[in-house]
């Protein structure tokens, strides 16, 4: 499936990525295949690196036939694999992680497996391989609650999730790369994003099923505050930092710069969905007190002067786009999702 088709509006791209062949790791999940589509969409040779799995299961690149792209399925941990597969690489997007914030309080060393030692084989690979540009992506949970909004590059960054802590000491591995060996590197540090195909654990798909398909909808705190992002304005930031001159050992944030508390996001789902379900909150938290972020709104001020980064999907819209994803694709148990 095409960007167009599973999203209803392309993603930004150039001239610039025809012809180039580009590694995605991560290529498999949400943000990713979305990345991937654009770059096939530019013309780009892609490979792609996905999490093995027993079942060959190529997540949301199955079914997608294209000469130009390649998928091979193993660890991003796995330094040998990773520089036979940056090989010949002009720009690798480096997007594997594990994600999910409550399982990093269970398994906590898996992330640092994943996130830390993977960015680790990609950056010695892209080293060895001489690759011209790694864009690593960050995350906002690496600020932790804002201090102050909206957030720039200078905040202090706060691990109050071990999740967070291996995208904070990830991050500072791609930094010491670039002083230490002159690698070129830079940091794409998005927001929460959000659109078709992301897990049905987060926010927005768990609120949206709930609407569709429940009879209440059960959800946990509704103060937070995010900064939701359409995942194509995503990709648009992750092509045009991949392009741009002047951004080398640098830091990013890409945003929609506008924060919503999960009850005004709630409120924005249900007229969505065209339902007024009634709302039940329950005591229950995910995470522990002093690890919920309780603020995230984005300063994108550094990205949109240093290539041109624009957000150009309201919230609205990018929930209309969920709606009809889930409809078209509905979850077989729906009563499991819940905030």
């Amino acid at each position: 499936m095409s960007e167009t088709a599973a999203s209803g509006r392309p993603a930004k791209s150039s001239p610039f990525w025809r012809g180039r062949t580009v590694l995605v790791t991560g290529g498999c999940g949400f943000i990713g295949s979305h990345l991937v589509e654009a770059l096939l969409e530019a013309g780009s040779n892609v490979r792609v690196l996905g999490k093995y799995n027993s079942r060959s299961d190529r997540g949301f690149l199955a079914g997608l036939g294209n000469q130009a792209l390649e998928v091979q399925l193993g660890d991003v941990a796995d330094p040998w694999l990773v520089q036979q597969m940056a090989r010949g690489v002009d720009t690798i997007f480096h997007l594997a992680a594990l994600i999910g914030i409550p399982y990093s309080y269970a398994a906590p060393s898996q992330y640092i497996e994943t996130n830390v030692n993977g960015t680790l084989a990609v950056l010695e690979a892209a080293r060895r391989e001489g690759v011209r540009r790694v864009v690593h992506t960050s995350t906002s949970e690496t600020y932790g609650t804002a201090q102050y909004v909206p957030i720039d590059e200078r905040h202090p960054l706060v691990a109050q999730s071990p999740y967070s802590a291996s995208k904070i000491a990830a991050d500072k591995l791609v930094e010491s790369y670039f002083l230490s060996f002159g690698l070129p590197v830079t940091i794409l540090r998005p927001f929460n994003t959000f659109g078709p195909r992301q897990s049905m654990r987060a926010v927005v798909p768990t609120l949206m099923v709930q609407a569709l398909y429940g009879r209440e909808i059960v959800v946990g705190s509704l103060e937070p505050v995010r900064d939701m992002t359409y995942v194509l304005d995503t990709v648009s930031g992750f092509l045009s930092i991949g392009a741009a001159d002047g951004v080398v050992g640098e830091v990013f944030n890409v945003g929609s710069g506008r924060g919503f508390t999960i009850g005004e996001i709630l409120a924005l789902v249900q007229r969505v969905a065209g339902v007024d379900k009634p709302i039940r909150q329950v005591e229950e938290r995910v995470r522990p007190a002093g690890s919920e972020v309780e603020r995230l709104v984005c300063d994108f001020s550094r990205a949109a002067a240093s290539f041109g980064y624009a957000p150009d999907v309201p919230l609205e819209e990018g929930l209309e786009k969920v709606r009809d994803h889930i409809l078209a694709n509905p979850p077989d148990d729906p009563a499991r999702y819940r905030v």
